[in-house]
């Protein structure tokens, strides 16, 4: 039985190179790029002006000027500024040649066509210079970067319509059971309703990958076998559910012939079959909700987030405080679901969901992430770390801002006057 780092380092080596792809840039929010962006211009491409005002030679003030010309943004000065005179300018408006500062509106006093300046400016005041922001040749983002917001905004900055990134990797995803039935239709006896495709599509999902959902299949060898023939010709990567422990209709591994390993050393999740399949990284995961899941978020997520070149393809850890000690029989690596919450500045972890039995879909539907736990451990107390898996979770406050009115040492913003 392998151990936890053991078979992720087994899964992460035999994964095949990831594709890559040319998207749109409005399509390449969350992507990992594939390739350095390297800047074919100046950010700023010349210098404009940091405020709205009066666009000056420093020697000139303090003191009167005659107003010239009033240059808006996106229309350059049609002369230079001269000694004596000013140039009324907007934010982000080319600075006017002959300028070398510029002064804000709130500092000046204006007298028709005349301006007055009480005080001096010193050279380059509120002036943005060209290439102060980027240099052309300079390389902003390196190979591996997820693209967020403001990486978006950077590279349509540059001008750029188009980036390289890694594909998304397409999911088949194929739930097993004589007595898993779609949700909507009549529970028969014994039987069940498919839980774990919706789940792991929504997983896919969540990893940016896409998913495939190809319902479900009874406990047959041979339409096993079709269906995985099937998935194989669909997607990248195929994950089943149910199937892969040791009862006498568990076919999974049977239909898939050769596997590299099929279990684990953790709690829950211990059957994980592992494979190829024609060519296509192939999952088996356990049919216990629970252990479904997590399976997939220590095992199959690293993978896709690998297959789209992330360098960092596992979940985060933060350190939290337990609110409750817990004892336990040692033996395996443990995943305890927890819900996280902040009080009192610090972050509280709680049991989630009552029992942490792999059936327990409650406990996953209301916890943040797992408390990891050692094989060796008896109990577990104190501070711990807890892998984050929701990736709607946040610990702020309730303050909104750390300035806002009640934070410590903060002081009201932002309301009828404020910015």
């Amino acid at each position: 039985m392998l151990t936890v780092e053991a078979a992720l380092a087994r899964i992460l080596a035999s994964l095949p190179p990831g594709r890559t792809e040319r998207v749109a840039l409005t399509d390449a929010y969350g992507r990992v790029l594939a390739e350095p962006v390297v800047s074919g211009l100046d950010l700023p491409p010349w210098d404009n002006s940091a405020m709205d005002g009066f666009a000056v030679r420093a020697a000139d003030v303090p003191g009167e000027l005659a107003i010239g010309e009033t240059i808006a943004a996106g229309h350059p000065a049609t002369r230079a500024v001269a000694s004596g005179t000013a140039a009324r300018i907007m934010t982000g408006a080319p600075v006017p040649a002959g300028a070398d500062a510029v002064i804000m509106v709130e500092d000046a006093e204006v007298d028709g066509r005349k301006v007055r300046f009480a005080g001096a400016a010193r050279l380059g005041q509120h002036i943005r210079r060209r290439g102060s922001d980027v240099a052309r040749g300079t390389t902003v983002l390196a190979a591996g970067h997820r693209l967020g917001a403001g990486a978006v905004g950077l590279l349509a900055s540059l001008g750029l319509t188009e980036v390289q990134v890694g594909a998304r990797p397409r999911v088949a995803i194929l739930s097993t059971g004589d007595e898993v039935i779609p949700p909507g239709q009549p529970l028969g006896p014994g039987q069940i309703y498919s839980s774990n495709n919706h789940a792991l599509v929504g997983l896919t999902a969540a990893a940016g990958a896409i998913p495939v959902d190809l319902g479900n299949c009874p406990d047959d060898p041979a339409a096993l076998r079709q269906r995985f023939a099937e998935a194989a010709e669909v997607a990248d990567l195929v994950v089943t559910t149910g199937g892969v422990s040791v009862g006498d209709f568990d076919f999974v591994k049977e239909a898939l012939g050769a596997v590299e390993f099929w279990r684990v050393a953790m709690k829950p999740g211990k059957p994980l079959a592992f494979g190829s399949l024609h060519g296509r990284p192939f999952f088996g995961l356990p049919g216990n909700p629970v252990s479904c899941m997590v399976n997939f978020l220590q095992f199959v997520r690293p993978a896709l987030r690998t297959l789209m070149g992330d360098p960092r393809p596992f979940l985060p850890i933060v350190e939290a405080e337990l609110a409750r000690p817990l004892k336990r029989a040692p033996g395996r690596v443990e995943l305890l679901r927890v819900s996280l919450a902040r009080v009192d500045g610090r972050l509280i972890a709680t049991a989630a969901g009552g029992h942490q039995g792999s059936s327990n879909v409650l406990g996953m539907a209301t916890a943040n992430g797992f408390l990891l736990v050692d094989a060796a451990a008896t109990e577990v107390s104190g501070h711990v770390h807890v892998q984050v898996f929701d990736p709607g979770y946040d610990d702020r406050t309730d303050a909104g801002y750390p300035w806002a009115a009640g934070a410590a040492g903060g002081a009201a913003c932002c309301g009828p006057e404020g910015g």
